[in-house]
């Protein structure tokens, strides 16, 4: 990362703690730099989670994720290290991060981590 302030995210009171239900949160707009080429990688990444006692502040994940539109990341990275960070924060039952990247140079990648995971691993 560069001298830039890296933004933390936030977590809030679960609402409803006693209830499972779904929070689906869409980012359309990701962007981060291949390592490799340099060139900006653009791409939709998508949060489903179920919350215990937490839930993320979405302000906090707007800025969190505005830190990677200048880090140099593998597209698999990106998505593993936004689970990794949402699961340490919130604790959630259960939570998976989807990074939908658009084709760049005729491949298109798709993305997906989730815990727990379902090999039981």
């Amino acid at each position: 990362m560069t001298n830039k302030e890296w933004h933390e995210l936030e977590a809030a009171p679960n609402p409803s703690p006693g209830r499972d239900y779904t929070v689906e949160i869409a980012v359309p707009e990701f962007t981060c730099v291949c390592p490799r080429t340099g060139l900006p990688d653009f791409g939709t990444i998508r949060i489903r989670y179920i919350p215990d006692k937490k839930i993320v502040e979405l302000k906090s994940l707007k800025y969190y994720i505005l830190n990677y539109r200048d880090l140099g990341i593998f597209q698999e990275a990106v998505n593993n290290r936004i689970l990794d960070d949402l699961k340490e924060l919130l604790r959630p039952r259960m939570i998976e991060v989807v990074a939908d990247f658009n084709a760049r140079g005729g491949i298109k990648t798709v993305v997906t981590s989730r815990w727990p995971e379902e090999n039981g691993r």
